[in-house]
């Protein structure tokens, strides 16, 4: 939880208001009061009402961060509670597809079904997966293993891997270098994760006829990451949420209505653990262009 956010922090501010509030208060009375009672009571009546408003305000808040622990919480322990029998379905789904189980007769029909449930498993471990890696991000969780990367192929590699699925899309996916080869120290299962859930966002909102392009550059000892697609951009009034859990623009919930509002906010957490900073930019109808910066090591 934000600072800004936090009950005790609050109520600190609060009573330093109320402190600075009686001081001016009082000066200010006994220049425009002959009385020093009449102001004695005015300051003591000041403080008595900011104290009630302070205390009220810090109280909302208090039951707001409860609340948000406790959804935390049942998040955790729902997905950890829906992993196992999700794994437990997607293996026997694929035991039936692949046609391995010889005493069982599956008819072209029924195969079609199977599919159907697989893809549907297949969603449901993506929003598993996304929500426990959510919960470990928000308790603070995240193992990291730094080791020397170079990014240009560690980026590289990841966009390779994504080909088959763009070209199924009929999405044109470019990979644009600089000339150096720049390294980083980072987590590269972590790292892994930030630069898939970039590209293929930007796969998915792009649409048949689409283009992606991938950029990495060097620059006063950082380095960047662009992906920048040709899709439905991200409508001016939805920008200021975009890195918000489970956040998803109108415009991407018509264009592809399955999506968790996950892989942004997953996104931006990890590569501000790593030290970097993330950012965007887009217009409606006119593409979006991601990007990311970490330092290079030295």
């Amino acid at each position: 939880m934000p600072l800004r956010q936090c009950p005790q922090f609050l109520f600190v501010v609060m009573g330093a208001v109320i402190i600075i509030s009686a001081i001016f208060s009082y000066f200010a009375g006994m220049r425009y009061i002959a009385d020093p009672q009449i102001v004695a009571l005015g300051v003591l009546s000041l403080s008595t009402i900011l104290f009630i408003i302070g205390y009220t305000i810090a109280q909302g808040f208090e039951r707001l961060a409860e609340a948000s622990r406790l959804k935390s919480e049942f998040i955790s322990i729902v997905s950890h509670q829906l992993r196992t029998p999700i794994t437990n379905l997607r293996w026997s789904v694929d035991m039936l597809l692949s046609g391995r189980l010889d005493h069982v007769t599956v008819s072209e029909k029924q195969m079609e079904y199977f599919h159907i449930l697989g893809d549907n498993i297949a969603r449901m471990n993506e929003l598993v997966q996304d929500l426990l890696m959510v919960s470990r991000l928000e308790q603070g969780g995240l193992p990291l293993k730094p080791q020397d990367i170079s990014l240009q192929e560690f980026v590289k590699e990841i966009a390779g891997k994504f080909q088959p699925s763009a070209q199924s899309a009929q999405v044109r996916l470019q990979f644009n270098i600089d000339s150096a080869k720049p390294h980083i120290t980072a987590d590269p299962s972590q790292l892994k994760i930030a630069v898939e859930n970039l590209i293929e966002n930007a796969i998915r909102y792009s649409g048949s006829g689409g283009n992606v392009e991938v950029y990495i550059a060097q620059k006063n000892g950082k380095v960047t990451a662009k992906v920048k697609d040709s899709g439905i951009g991200i409508p001016q009034k939805d920008q200021k949420f975009l890195f918000q859990k489970f956040f998803r623009t109108d415009n991407a919930k018509t264009h592809q209505p399955q999506g968790t509002g996950l892989g942004l906010y997953i996104t931006k957490t990890i590569i501000k653990t790593l030290g970097g900073a993330v950012g965007f930019e887009s217009k409606e109808n006119k593409g979006s262009t991601f990007w990311f910066t970490l330092p290079i090591k030295p």
